[in-house]
């Protein structure tokens, strides 16, 4: 029996929070003094959005079939992503099958590279790609992680990342990931004020639970291994993109250099097996953390997946909700997740991409169970009362 095709494609922007979390309005700790490549400038070092971190909005993806099923994504990408989706990547999808979603992958792919590669059209990419895989549950009734070969436990620890990582523990997480809020611009004083952070949290939390630093791209090869050192007393369990993603080179070293049991991770801004075998051969991480809406989408994924299984690696994707949930529960090298914190003080769990998804699943206690995942595709739907806006059209 022949499969359906795909008859529509079409790209949405929206604004406020969702998929691109950090569009949020009023006060949240997300924007609050979070160490960044541009705090070297102090006009743009309160506020990650004072340089332009929320300007681009998510993108929404929605591809219809020719047996009526419909399915959808949502990543950041914005009205620039919408574009690339309208009018470049929309003359592969449309009137194939809905199965074949590896040749499509690599026509998009292949055709943007002359202006691609990586960032924004992954982005956009990943986007078609995330809303064909819901497409293709949604034909065949069946839940995301199953079509790609079914759970391998049934439930899925989380650790949180937020400004609290002391309240997550109470709820439940296996720990927190903390944002450095000072890089090497602010001195001395912000390298104390570093520690002195994790110390306290440290002494809330106890000796056991996991502390993570997530330095966001902000340091350089010799601070990152000075707070590094200076961090293990107090169990810094992992040190997260110490340096900007394309200093591969920075990250071995800075691996190399680390105190005895503490990880290195990276991988949030990298994108495709390509990237990420990089890392993999530079020995550049210990955990890899790709964004399945920024990396690639989930076929490309599970390839990097794959090649990170080959060199001993873990892949916990960075945030991403139910689209890292499903890859995650059908991996044997993905043992946990993160969970971003959404709530503005981080003192509660609210699902990641509020208000865009409906019938998006949260932790319970800290762990996700398999139950909370069986409706078919990605198994949420989106928000009808979103002020949905269609920027551009094919032809």
């Amino acid at each position: 029996m022949a499969a359906p095709t795909v008859t529509d494609l079409r790209a949405y922007v929206l604004r406020g929070g969702g998929a691109d979390y950090h569009d949020q309005d009023g006060p949240h700790w997300i924007d609050d003094h979070i160490a960044t490549p541009m705090a070297r400038y102090p006009g743009y070092r309160e506020s990650r959005q004072s340089f332009g971190l929320n300007v681009l909005g998510t993108l929404v993806v929605v591809a219809e079939a020719s047996d009526g099923s419909s399915g959808f994504a949502v990543t950041t990408g914005g009205e620039p992503a919408a574009w690339i989706v309208e009018k470049h990547l929309s003359r592969f999808v449309l009137g194939a099958a809905v199965t074949d979603l590896s040749r499509i992958w690599d026509q998009m792919y292949s055709s943007t590279l002359f202006y691609g590669r990586k960032g924004l059209v992954l982005n956009a990419i990943s986007g078609v790609d995330l809303a064909l895989w819901d497409l293709l549950g949604h034909v065949r009734a069946e839940p995301v992680y199953a079509m790609i070969g079914g759970a391998v436990r049934d439930e899925q620890p989380c650790y949180a990342t937020g400004a609290r990582p002391d309240l997550a523990v109470e709820l439940g997480f296996l720990g927190g990931k903390l944002p450095l809020h000072h890089g090497p611009a602010e001195g001395a004083d912000g390298f104390t004020a570093n520690l002195r952070l994790l110390a306290e949290m440290r002494a809330t939390m106890g000796p056991d639970a996991w502390l993570a630093y997530d330095c966001w791209m902000s340091l350089d090869v010799d601070y990152a291994i000075r707070l590094a050192h200076a961090a293990a007393e107090h169990g810094l369990r992992w040190i997260e993109e110490p340096v900007p993603p394309d200093d591969y080179w920075g990250h071995a070293a800075i691996r190399k250099a680390l105190p005895p049991g503490m990880l290195l991770t990276t991988g949030e801004h990298e994108a495709t097996r390509w990237g990420f075998r990089l890392l993999a051969e530079m020995g550049c991480a210990d955990i890899l953390q790709p964004d399945v809406g920024w990396c690639g989408g989930l076929t490309e994924l599970l390839r990097i997946s794959t090649l990170a299984d080959a060199h001993g690696l873990l892949v916990v994707p960075h945030g991403s909700s139910v689209y890292s949930y499903h890859f995650a529960f059908a991996q044997h090298n993905s043992p946990f997740s993160e969970f971003l914190m959404m709530a503005p003080a981080a003192d509660r769990v609210v699902p990641m991409f509020h208000p865009q998804l409906l019938g998006e699943p949260v932790p319970e206690h800290g762990r996700l169970r398999i139950g909370q995942l069986d409706a078919p595709g990605f198994g949420v739907t989106l928000n009808p009362d979103l002020a949905l806006a269609r920027p551009y059209r094919r032809g």
